[in-house]
């Protein structure tokens, strides 16, 4: 009867700390495991080298459960023979496998699917010495697998699954809506093209150059952008940009008679179908903090900034402290779907090709 026992209880108990074993391995999340190295926990290691080579543990605990089943039902049922007839043999298998069903596969991963954080800790350590007992076997393991799959599984998270994790982790309290909003937006940032955020030409103040400085402030004193793009001849011929500051203090020093021209920089340009990622960087190496947007012709389709950007990352409406205007985009989409419907009834399509290209791309 003890041996019974003995071979029951090996049955059941190895294969319960296997079971939870994997259940912990699987429930392992790159970030947790990331966590543990940052902080310095050695399981933290030993967790990444595991999930790195999840073959390694994976076999070794097969590799134990299955010789732990083996042997535990073999001699248990020898010895039930013995103690109750091999007359009562079918119900005690039946029995048995009631009870491997479930205290060694039910219950046991239910709890490492459950507390597996808890849990990691201990189970990094028991499979890095189970991995080194079974070594043979894992071998043997890795030359079988090795010949059915050659390619290497991909590691980390990828775009899509990122996002999931993003709305997930909002729903289950991890983290805050506004939180999760900047990461789907950082997400589609590379995506996203400029001419989606940009201000449409048909709604973008700006100023001729020719213009002196006490004619300008005289007729838009009450336009408060403190970027000014300026062209020359027509608002086509966009040549640069002015601080409004600029113009304020030659106000000041009595130089009003000046012409916007000489107050003039540079503006980049930017073909519309250009990322916001690129635009963004391009804001940063070059210091600007406005865009000029072109189409393929090289014809000005409008402008952006680099609160446009900051505004599509963060799903917010930041104004300029000089700013009174909120989003022109929504003046400008309204004119749009106006001036879309006349040109379908009265004008035909202009051709493209009649404009040449003022800019290189």
């Amino acid at each position: 009867m003890t041996l019974l026992i003995v071979f029951v209880l090996l049955a059941i108990l190895v294969s319960f700390l296997c079971s939870v074993f994997e259940a912990v391995l699987l429930s392992l999340s790159a970030p947790f495991i990331a966590l543990k190295e940052k902080q310095g926990a050695r399981s933290g290691q030993i967790l990444r080298r595991l999930k790195d080579n999840i073959n390694a543990p994976l076999a070794a605990i097969l590799t134990l459960n299955t010789i732990a089943h083996t042997i535990g039902a073999a001699g248990a049922g020898a010895q039930a023979a013995e103690v109750f007839g091999s007359a009562s043999l079918g119900i005690f298998s039946a029995v048995l496998t009631f009870l491997i069903l479930v205290f060694s596969e039910i219950i046991p991963k239910t709890l490492g699917a459950q507390y597996w954080q808890k849990l990691a800790g201990v189970t990094a350590y028991s499979l890095h010495y189970m991995i080194i007992l079974l070594y043979p076997f894992i071998k043997m393991s890795d030359a079988i697998t090795g010949l059915m799959s050659s390619h290497k599984p991909q590691q980390g998270l990828s775009r899509s699954e990122f996002a999931v994790m993003a709305e997930v982790s909002e729903q289950e309290g991890h983290i805050a809506s506004d939180e999760a909003k900047i990461l789907l937006n950082l997400l589609q940032f590379k995506e996203t093209k400029v001419r989606d955020v940009m201000t449409p030409r048909v709604v973008v103040f700006s100023a001729d150059e020719s213009q002196t400085i006490d004619e300008f402030l005289q007729q838009q004193d009450k336009k408060q952008f403190s970027r000014i793009p300026v062209y020359l001849d027509d608002k086509e011929h966009v040549t640069g940009f002015v601080m409004r500051m600029d113009l304020l203090e030659a106000k000041a020093n009595d130089e009003g008679h000046r012409t916007l021209a000489e107050f003039r920089r540079d503006i980049k340009a930017v073909i519309e179908t250009t990322t916001l990622a690129y635009a963004f960087d391009l804001c940063i190496q070059e210091r600007s903090h406005i865009l000029l947007v072109i189409d393929e012709y090289g014809q000005t389709e409008g402008i952006v900034t680099q609160e446009d950007m900051v505004e599509t990352l963060f799903g917010l409406e930041i104004m300029d402290e000089s700013d009174r205007s909120a989003d022109l985009q929504v003046v400008a989409k309204r004119w749009w779907q106006r001036r879309s419907l006349k040109l379908e009834r009265n004008q035909p399509e202009a051709n493209p090709s009649q404009n040449k290209s003022r800019f290189s791309r």
